[in-house]
């Protein structure tokens, strides 16, 4: 007798290892298989094997599989033997899968009976609601939990639904007790054919059931569970860490690497609070462990184990929700995924770090909810008896410990103690280019911030104008030593060669130290002025004189002596408690190494260590944005771009266009001139490259060519292009928040959403959020208008994601919140769907 179950991941395999060994005591000859559909992507072969033990099962429960792909590797062999297993249940996955499930007389492919446990009225209730505050995760768990205990006493197909919830209570709780029961209990009731005698042998105990939100340790005996915070350890004194774990692995016994993350913390001197939720909603586990009775916050610093959305587990997100309970707890919020997807090994030896459906559940959720520092710090092995358990990465988790710690140190020291360091570029370098950003007047933001930060206690030795902090940073004695910027210290090369760990991999690419950036063959230099307690930094190019990009692009090359040394000389020497990246964009965030979930091997890990990171960022650059996020270990405060106006059109495109208006001013009798001028319109468009200039256009395709001719000129016309260069800290106002505004309005922005915007533009929400991200406290999203329908304007000031999935719905929005309605929608249809080119201030400007 085959029993399989079919999951997601392999968290709970040593479970069902223990469950297999009871199971074959009491119920002899039965096979219980466990198939990961994580693997199947990776290992065609798991794939096979899953269905070929789908082809000889007698019983099949799959759960958990929302993701399309592991449903299609299995879908055809579940629907080819389904009528013939005992029972088939399908559960938390896509709804081809759980439309499978067949349980007695309950079937979810049944879609004609109406009663409350039909099989549509089963599915709506599962789907859950997000009414009165409530989310859908809470929602099914409170119908898993109450329901069994009212279908008891009605007979008939009733007693095929509890058997559904009860299933889903065996699962939930999953202990190697409860597995075991699983199965007998679907032995019990289903078995079939020559199986059926086994009904009245194997009988299965109710479900165990444990606590649902609780607390952890590992110290303590049994799993683990405290019922309450008096019975952890308190074990040091820094601060105190909100840690959340999976129930699901504590039940399983999958603890270890909990273990050492746990203990990597205490060794630090920080009290852990490891608390867990069940279902797919954290905050009760927030509220009830991360507070005191009055609501108010009792942590320094929440990090979640879980590697999922705080509401929502992995198959979907309630940012929204999430969000507000970040904010409430207001701490630095971290978000670490374990390799529940792909093995150490693969992950060690992809480019690419994490694959793309790990990189998606476990990176880019999370970080909707507010999430930075997605550091890889488990995951299993390959082979081996221990191969399903998850290991924890020494390494990993030493990072980690060092990184909370530090955002505590920050969040606890005094503004008027904190050393801050401030970095600006210079790129390309060597070229007038040093404090350059990307839409930034960087010099008048910096004095505004410097001030700004002089007034909330920093200690702050403010230059008098924005001119003469740029004269202090980028003259000062930069021609005594001929260099592109300011001198602040000199470090020795002895000194290079003796801290540098990685020196080995710098010299063999740059030579021996101190290579010939920055130097004067003693000493390597650190270009920047300290004002006070703060240090504003000029940071070193990026490589290659004439070719400084080939640095970020090939990844076999390491950093410069000198890039090295300035990151070291801040961490180290000057011992920043924080550093502020000022603009988009500098270069460690780019330097060779995987995409996210990096390795000790990747060179922006080496070169931020465990400093706390701040990065300002353009809101209109939400990919490389996250690059900076996800790499750098930053948290992203975002700064709007300047307002738009029209492109215009000028030299050769002016040219075209008196070209194009006396062609249709030309009359259907003067064919000789209209063929003339077509020939010449052709070529002076293929000249510009929106046309071809070989073959000639065809007499009766010539109106339809000058037609999209035309269309073409006129997006390039009314393109909009950045006006000038944006202040930090200085909120719209005048002719550029009222050019903004009609355009919004063109785009159908009207009534309160467009007065929300104003407000919103007409207020400094930059100054604000680098203070917050300064203070280690947590950094939201933007403030958001609903502009039209589902289109929101996105001010400055909050963090910044790769894409909002519910902010945007149409292929064309940005185009339509970025041109004026003479622009756009008075054009023909195929030219507005060739817009594509997003507004810094429309959805489309809106990082995640």
């Amino acid at each position: 007798m085959r029993f399989v179950v079919v999951t997601l991941d392999g968290h709970r395999t040593e479970a069902f290892a223990r469950a297999r060994e009871q199971l074959a005591r009491e119920v002899p000859g039965l096979e219980l298989e466990l198939h990961v559909g994580a693997d199947f992507a990776s290992d065609p072969a798991a794939a096979e094997r899953c269905r070929a033990s789908l082809r000889e099962a007698h019983f099949v429960l799959l759960f958990q599989l929302f993701q399309e792909e592991m449903a299609k590797e299995i879908l055809p062999t579940l629907l080819e033997h389904r009528d013939r297993y005992d029972s088939i249940l399908g559960a938390l996955s896509t709804t081809e899968l759980v439309r499978l499930t067949k349980l007695g007389r309950f079937s979810m492919a049944d879609d004609t009976a109406r009663s409350p446990w039909s099989p549509v009225s089963i599915l709506k209730k599962l789907r859950g609601s997000k009414q009165d505050g409530a989310s859908s995760g809470e929602r099914q768990m409170q119908l898993v939990r109450t329901l069994p205990s009212v279908l008891r006493f009605i007979p008939g197909v009733a007693q095929d639904v509890r058997a559904y919830m009860l299933s889903l209570q065996y699962w939930l709780s999953g202990s190697d007790t409860n597995i075991a029961s699983l199965v007998k209990f679907h032995v019990h009731r289903y078995a079939a054919g020559p199986r059926a005698g086994l009904r009245d042998v194997v009988t299965a105990p109710e479900p165990e059931h444990y606590p649902e939100n609780g607390l952890y340790h590992p110290s303590l005996p049994g799993r683990g569970f405290a019922p309450d915070r008096g019975k952890l350890p308190a074990r040091g004194k820094k601060g105190r860490v909100g840690l959340l774990v999976g129930r699901s692995y504590i039940l399983a016994g999958n603890t270890t690497h909990y273990r050492a993350v746990i203990e990597a913390f205490e060794a630090r001197g920080l009290t852990v609070v490891p608390a867990f939720a069940a279902g797919l909603d954290s905050r009760p586990a927030i509220d009830a462990f991360f507070k005191d009775k009055k609501g108010h916050p009792t942590i320094d610093a929440r990090v979640s184990l879980t590697g999922f959305s705080l509401v929502g587990g992995p198959a979907y997100n309630d940012s929204g929700a999430a969000q507000a309970a970040l904010a409430a707890l207001d701490v630095p919020y971290l978000s670490l995924p374990s390799l529940e997807f792909q093995d150490i090994g693969e992950w060690e030896q992809d480019p690419r770090g994490l694959n793309p459906l790990q990189a998606t559940l476990q990176v880019a959720i999370p970080e909707l909810d507010g999430a930075t520092n997605p550091l890889v710090f488990a995951g299993r092995r390959s082979g081996g008896a221990k191969a399903a358990g998850a290991e924890p990465m020494a390494d990993r988790i030493d990072l980690l410990a060092r990184r909370v710690e530090r955002l505590i140190a920050l969040r606890q020291r005094p503004r008027e103690q904190r050393k801050l360091a401030i970095i600006l570029f210079n790129f390309p370098p060597n070229a007038g280019n040093t404090g350059s950003a990307a839409y930034l007047a960087v010099f008048p933001s910096l004095q505004r911030v410097l001030a700004e930060l002089k007034e909330q206690g920093y200690r702050v030795d403010l230059p008098e104008s924005a001119d003469a902090l740029r004269r202090a940073i980028v003259e000062g004695n930069a021609g005594q030593y001929g260099m592109p910027a300011n001198v602040h210290a000199q470090v020795p090369a002895d000194e290079h060669v003796r801290k540098e760990r990685h020196l080995a991999d710098l010299e063999k690419v740059w030579g021996p130290a101190p290579g010939k950036q920055l130097t004067d063959g003693r000493s390597l230099f650190v270009l920047g002025k300290q004002f006070g307690n703060v240090f504003v930094g000029v940071q070193p190019a990026f490589g290659w004189e004439g070719d400084p990009m080939r640095l970020l692009f090939e990844g076999n090359f390491a950093p410069t002596h000198a890039f090295m040394n300035f990151y070291r000389w801040l961490r180290e020497d000057y011992g920043a408690d924080a550093v502020l990246h000022f603009g988009t964009h500098g270069a460690l965030e780019f330097m060779p190494g995987k995409q996210v979930g990096l390795s000790a091997r990747c060179w922006p890990e080496r070169l931020i260590g465990d400093l706390p990171n701040v990065y300002l960022y353009a809101s209109n650059n939400s990919s490389e944005g996250t690059l900076a996020k996800r790499r750098g270990a930053a948290t992203l405060v975002s700064y709007l771009t300047p307002p738009l106006s029209n492109a215009g059109l000028y030299r050769k495109l002016a040219e075209l266009k008196a070209t194009l208006d006396r062609f249709r001013a030309t009359g259907p009798e003067q064919a000789g001139e209209r063929a003339t001028l077509a020939g010449l319109l052709q070529q002076e468009a293929a000249g510009l490259e929106l046309a071809r200039a070989e073959p000639a256009w065809a007499p009766e395709a010539i109106d339809r060519e000058v037609e999209r001719v035309r269309a073409s000129l006129l997006e390039l016309e009314y393109a909009l292009i950045p006006l000038g260069l944006h202040t930090v800290g200085e909120p719209m106002t005048g002719e550029a928040l009222q050019g903004t505004l009609q355009a919004l309005e063109a785009a159908g922005t009207t009534g309160p959403a467009l007065e929300r915007a104003a407000e919103l533009l007409s207020e400094d929400h930059e100054i604000p959020g680098i203070l917050r991200a300064l203070d280690a406290r947590f950094v939201p999203r933007p403030p958001a208008a609903t502009c039209s329908g589902r289109r929101r304007c996105c001010p400055r000031g909050g963090t910044s994601t790769a894409s909002i999935p519910t902010a945007c719905r149409a292929p064309s929005r940005c185009s339509r919140a970025s041109v004026a309605r003479r622009s756009c929608w008075r054009r023909p249809p195929s030219a507005r769907a060739r817009c594509r080119r997003p507004s810094p201030w429309c959805s489309g400007g809106r990082t995640t």
